[in-house]
């Protein structure tokens, strides 16, 4: 089971789509999450997706109406579409996969991919 997420580096007003490509497993079935972990804080929640049944969506209220998070099963990825980046966005983030629970905290994932850094700075 691999899951693989790409970033980059954007200027604060910005916007840019994260990857998450899965492999090993059937996407369909499974929620995924995205966190992230800016320099010197906890890494936190940012958003879910439910598995295909539904595809049912959460936000974190610190990027809700900038960020929207989407699944394409047949690509077997998973995307993270943040807009109006600020400094404040500037993290590490991963995707991971739901093993149980409702996705909102880290212990309830059992995969994670290896991060990658989104830097929003002029």
């Amino acid at each position: 089971v691999q899951l693989q997420a790409w970033g980059g580096l954007v200027q604060p007003g910005g916007s840019l789509r994260l990857s998450c490509a899965a492999s090993g497993f059937f996407l369909d079935y499974y929620a995924i999450g995205w966190f992230r972990q800016a320099p010197g804080k906890e890494r936190e929640w940012v958003s879910c997706i439910s598995s295909s049944d539904s595809s049912s969506t959460y936000y974190a209220d610190s990027v809700k109406g900038r960020f929207t998070i989407s699944r394409d099963n047949a690509k077997s990825t998973v995307y993270l579409q943040m807009n109006s980046l600020n400094a404040e966005d500037t993290a590490v983030y991963y995707c991971a996969r739901l093993a149980y629970g409702l996705g909102f905290r880290e212990s309830e994932y059992d995969y994670w991919g290896q991060g990658t850094l989104v830097t929003v700075s002029s």
